[in-house]
């Protein structure tokens, strides 16, 4: 079955961005492929501020992973094994860095500095979940009580 082209327009990010500060997790993402059945997985991230991503790695050696801003700011981090931050880089689409290619195993966390930002992203699919392995065990998981605070910490990296 063939699909009709996608064009990715100021109609289509503001959709996105406005249906992302409406969701309790406060991001969604338009997908471009069919989650468990394509080679590579290419889709459009919304994250608002406030939205937490825990820190997490692809463990996969095919899951090196690309992102690339196509509206607003993002603060990226990076952890060592023990979960102290290494590194950390402001993205944007009117910025110096547009975007990151993150090898597999690298420990990360993204963090929405402006309202209505937007990232495509591409790594290899099929699609499959974090498993227990590759999220950062000294990060509280999305829903705990300890998420807000901790991600209060990560954002204080870009103030």
């Amino acid at each position: 079955m063939t699909r009709a082209p996608v064009l990715i327009d100021a109609t289509l990010l503001d959709d996105l961005a406005s249906r992302a500060s409406d969701t309790a997790r406060r991001r969604l993402n338009l997908n471009f492929h069919t989650p468990q059945a394509e080679v590579a997985n290419r889709l459009l991230n919304a994250v608002e501020p406030g939205s937490y991503i825990a820190p997490h790695r692809h463990a996969d050696p095919t899951k090196d992973e690309t992102m690339v801003v196509v509206r607003g700011r993002f603060g990226i981090l990076f952890f060592d094994e023990a979960g102290e931050v290494t590194r950390t880089a402001t993205l944007g689409a009117r910025d110096d860095a547009l975007g990151v290619d993150i090898p597999h195993g690298t420990y990360h966390a993204l963090v929405a500095l402006e309202p209505g930002s937007i990232f495509f992203e591409a790594k290899a699919g099929p699609y499959l979940p974090l498993g227990e392995h590759e999220r950062a065990p000294w990060a509280p998981k999305e829903g705990d009580a300890e998420a807000p605070a901790y991600l209060a910490r990560l954002e204080a990296h870009f103030a």
